[in-house]
């Protein structure tokens, strides 16, 4: 069934995501802070509003994709007295696991539905329509969304109540994190050892080695082809992002108490990566990092 979807958030996984609903026949009503996202997501099929608060007025669904918890708050403090009684809000921002719960009950306090669904798969499974979505909210609320995330994604988890597709999220994110660093410390070490990356690939690819961030991403050039390392490490999935998440994770642990000394340790790395970097450099090219530290040229 067709849906009128406003979406908020046109940036490098919005506008894919966008483009991907309304090339699917819904009627997209776009919007976002910078002209140029708003350009390229209406040569896609999405109408462009000149307002938030215009785009959320006629929609029946609100997705949301926004660089901080900040920005959604706000965005929701702007736009929900504008929007339908009932209407279903679904942010696909990652955010900070508190920040998402007061986004619910901002929501629910308007008289809004709401589900936080932050995604992975980073800007190439936006363009695919291959994402994964992690959801926190209502079973009603899910139900309703899902037809629009398998749209946009290959999967979709209702994870929980609300927040906890922010909690699945940073930690997945803390998985990844840590495992590009120990596979990016593997072909180093490698390279120390006189082996080829290639040899390495295929031991570690059908080996207990074998982890997403080798047979996917693999950080250096040759045994994946499809991977940033191939590309001068053109994100993908920017350092800067990685350092958010991971950020986030951190905070999350310390604040529960966990002892999550590789994922304090990774946020860390990240940290002064993303510094240097930003949103430059896939997140695989932390293996750069470790090279230089290690006494290799690039």
């Amino acid at each position: 069934m067709s849906r009128t979807v406003a979406f908020v958030g046109l940036g490098h996984m919005g506008g894919p995501m966008a483009a991907n609903l309304a090339k699917a026949g819904h009627r997209v009503l776009g919007h976002d802070l910078a002209p140029s996202a708003v350009e390229a997501a209406a040569e896609t099929g999405v109408q462009p509003v000149a307002s938030a608060a215009g785009a959320v007025a006629a929609a029946d669904v609100v997705l949301t994709m926004l660089p901080a918890g900040r920005h959604v708050l706000g965005l929701y403090d702007d736009v929900l007295a504008a929007a339908r009684p009932g209407t279903l809000f679904v942010d696909c921002s990652t955010i900070d696991v508190a920040d998402a719960r007061a986004a619910h009950e901002r929501a629910a306090a308007a008289g809004m539905r709401s589900l936080d669904a932050p995604v992975s798969g980073g800007v190439a499974g936006a363009e695919a329509g291959t994402l994964t979505f992690m959801a926190g909210g209502g079973e009603t609320e899910f139900a309703e969304a899902r037809p629009l995330l398998a749209v946009m994604g290959k999967k979709a988890v209702h994870c929980g109540g609300a927040g906890a597709g922010q909690a699945a999220k940073i930690c997945n994110n803390m998985i990844l994190g840590v495992s590009m660093i120990a596979v990016s410390e593997a072909f180093v070490l490698g390279e120390k050892l006189g082996l080829s990356h290639q040899a390495l690939y295929d031991v570690a690819a059908t080996a207990s080695g074998q982890c997403w961030a080798l047979s996917v991403n693999c950080p250096v050039p040759g045994p994946v082809p499809a991977s940033p390392a191939n590309r001068d490490y053109r994100p993908g999935f920017a350092a800067a992002l990685m350092a958010k998440d991971l950020g986030l994770a951190a905070d999350a642990a310390r604040e529960g108490g966990v002892h999550a000394e590789l994922g304090l340790h990774a946020a860390e790395l990240y940290a002064a990566y993303a510094e240097q970097v930003g949103d430059s450099e896939d997140f695989s090219g932390i293996v750069r990092t470790i090279r230089n530290r290690s006494g290799e040229a690039t």
